[in-house]
């Protein structure tokens, strides 16, 4: 499917939607609703097999014994991370010397199936990291991955004392009112959990949805096409509180004539990459007021190379068209909670 082709598309999603935006919010009450685990429930042991668990995290030499923060890399539903980082973030991440790792499934490597079994590969990623590198590390994803690191914060509480950072890109922090007009009459397990009324997001944002001792840094834009709504920072992509420092950000809050849109967000924007920066250079969340003006001139974020990033751009739209596509993805139904993810389930 070409790029147009995918425009198209989510722009028929986003003109089918009507009322949805009534469906979002942090941890609203619906009919038969469970009571959630409580926040300091420990987590379940991972069912994922260890070697599978073990093949999904691929770390650069100068994770180990580490002299600065970390970052853990964690990609979009329909990619995997070479595809959403390896032509922008992890040049970068090298020339600045910033430490990274990557997590991909192996099973499941475009990030299409249950993302509770997702979360379980993110869980172990930072629990290895932490290890490896005997310092906090740092989670920075694009869309899905913006947001995955908080099913593991929220139902491993374990891993909170092991992150200093959690970075989102464009992240469905609470679903996506774009999304129900793609799983009509099915979609892939991961888009259904991403609808803004799904029982995932209803359980990610349960009891509170950040914690004491991470920084947040939510980076929107206003001109995404699938992420939406996220025309302030009570939309979809920002963090209402609950622990830790937030700092929620549209890219056009920096530079006001940026219209970037979904997949740009997490890729080559020279804004989003400069907060993700900041962030990670810093105490804290990033702060805008720290972003020099002449990112607001450029057309790519540093570390992408002008000659070829373009082209590596376009090969990741056409992923992602094919991706939504793929017959094989799709299911009827949303993916059941876990039952960890409930109050009343067996220790």
């Amino acid at each position: 499917m070409p790029a147009s082709s995918l425009r198209r598309l989510l722009a028929l999603a986003a003109a089918t939607v009507v009322g949805s935006t009534a469906v979002l919010g942090g941890g609203g009450v619906a009919t038969g609703e469970p009571a959630y685990a409580p926040v300091d429930q420990p987590g379940p042991a991972l069912t994922v097999p260890a070697d599978d668990l073990a093949k999904s995290l691929e770390c650069t030499p100068d994770v180990r014994d580490a002299t600065r923060e970390p970052v853990l890399l964690t990609p979009a539903t329909t990619v995997d991370s070479d595809q959403n980082f390896g032509f922008n973030y992890e040049p970068l991440f090298r020339e600045l010397g910033i430490p990274y790792c990557t997590s991909n499934s192996p099973t499941d490597p475009y990030n299409m199936g249950d993302m509770q079994i997702r979360a379980q590969y993110v869980t172990y990623a930072i629990r290895e990291m932490h290890e490896l590198a005997g310092r906090k590390i740092a989670v920075m994803g694009h869309s899905q991955g913006g947001m995955i690191m908080r099913w593991s914060l929220r139902f491993w509480p374990d891993t909170r004392a092991m992150v200093d950072d959690v970075i989102g890109m464009a992240g469905t922090n609470h679903g996506s009112v774009i999304v129900p007009a793609l799983c009509v009459p099915n979609c892939a397990p991961a888009l259904w959990q991403q609808r803004a009324n799904s029982d995932f997001v209803r359980a990610l944002n349960s009891g509170q949805e950040t914690f004491p001792g991470i920084s947040y840094t939510e980076v929107y834009s206003r001109t995404d096409e699938f992420v939406q709504p996220n025309l302030d920072d009570h939309g979809t992509s920002s963090l209402r509180g609950g622990g830790g420092d937030i700092t929620n950000v549209a890219v056009q809050d920096v530079c006001p004539l940026a219209v970037p849109e979904h997949l740009l967000i997490g890729t080559l924007d020279p804004v989003t990459a400069a907060l993700a920066v900041d962030a990670l250079t810093h105490p804290g969340p990033a702060d805008p007021s720290r972003i020099s003006p002449s990112t607001c001139t450029q057309l790519l974020m540093p570390g992408a190379d002008p000659l070829t990033a373009p082209l590596d751009f376009t090969s990741v739209t056409v992923q992602v068209a094919a991706q939504l596509t793929v017959a094989a993805h799709r299911v009827e139904s949303e993916p059941a909670l876990a039952c960890y993810v409930t109050a009343s389930c067996p220790a």
